[in-house]
């Protein structure tokens, strides 16, 4: 039986390490200690994770040495706005021989980096992967049928890695693009936030039809821009969380987006909205990030300029509607 570690006691963290426990050892890492005493009192997670209960295989701590000792992986699952400060916490106790098993989604905001280049950063000696895809954390926790991504660069931690975190009724495909499922990830937030503008606005079907398209003719220009697969934007990491993102009704940037199509102002939405909408941080910062490499990503520029409030979506709607007429 393997020991891990899952860093981040939101929902997504809580259903991996309810779901890791049928068949390991696993010590949830709450960043406040006063939240990780009463969720290992409950043995549950309300209100990020109802209904679910944690396996009595599952231990919960508020230390980071605790949580991290003997583990043979640690599985970092905290929003990418917050991960380098997480990260610091665990530097200077970082077990070299762990791997770091990747579980944000984003692009941090003012470096414009990826998770992965950012605990290269921070943690210099760790191995990276990631594990991604479209994942709704109620419905893993639950046990339904999913299928993710685990990717490595490295073809034996990779397989090492997909034994090790097999999950019952959930499909391991296994990938050596790291960078690409992580922009996968990253952009996927921002496209929802569009599709739910569409939504919201009664823009109708064609039109969230057409810009989903279009946002993964976005994604896969970036991927390949930054060394990354084109399969990756055709797979999992891409097309499959892009659309359960765009279409779900349990996506917190899909609601955002929605809320802003009907006119509701961002920070009142923000508000009330539980967990944190990535989305938000990682638009201005994907875009950023797409001009240094020379790249035009006019769905997600519209996203940056509406939730910075330079354009309403009738206004956006229109400016990508009058773009250049050229060949698909």
């Amino acid at each position: 039986m393997s020991w891990l570690a899952v860093v981040g006691a939101g929902a997504w963290g809580t259903a991996l390490a309810v779901r890791l426990a049928e068949r390991n050892r696993v010590v949830l890492w709450a960043r406040d200690p006063a939240r990780a005493a009463a969720i290992a009192r409950a043995r549950g997670n309300e209100p990020y994770l109802p209904g679910v209960r944690l396996p009595e295989t599952v231990s919960v701590t508020a230390d980071p040495a605790a949580a991290i000792e003997g583990a043979q992986a640690v599985l970092i699952v905290v929003p990418v706005q917050h991960l380098r400060a997480v990260a610091e916490r665990f530097a200077a106790i970082w077990p070299a021989a762990a791997p770091v098993v990747i579980c944000a989604k984003g692009i941090e905001a003012g470096t414009f980096r990826l998770p992965s280049e950012i605990l290269a950063e921070v943690l210099p000696a760790a191995t990276l992967a990631v594990l991604t895809g479209p994942s709704f954390a109620h419905e893993v926790a639950r046990g339904l049928p999913a299928a993710l991504v685990l990717a490595a660069q490295d073809a034996p931690l990779r397989e090492a890695l997909r034994a090790r975190l097999a999950i019952d009724r959930v499909r391991l495909y296994a990938s050596p693009d790291l960078i690409g499922t992580q922009l996968g990830g990253a952009a996927k937030n921002v496209i929802a936030i569009a599709a739910g503008v569409v939504e919201g606005a009664g823009f109708g079907e064609n039109a969230r039809a057409a810009l989903i398209t279009r946002g993964l003719a976005e994604l896969s220009r970036l991927i390949l821009a930054e060394g990354g697969r084109a399969e990756t934007a055709s797979g999992l990491a891409g097309l499959g969380d892009l659309v359960l993102t765009c279409t779900g009704a349990a996506s917190r940037n899909h609601s955002l987006g929605v809320a802003l199509g009907r006119g509701e102002r961002l920070e009142a939405i923000l508000t009330d909205q539980r967990g944190v909408t990535e989305g938000v941080a990682t638009a201005p910062a994907l875009v950023a990030r797409a001009r240094k490499r020379g790249l035009e990503l006019p769905i997600a520029e519209a996203v940056a300029d509406l939730l910075a409030g330079r354009a309403s979506p009738s206004e956006l709607a229109q400016r990508l509607l009058a773009r250049p007429l050229r060949e698909e």
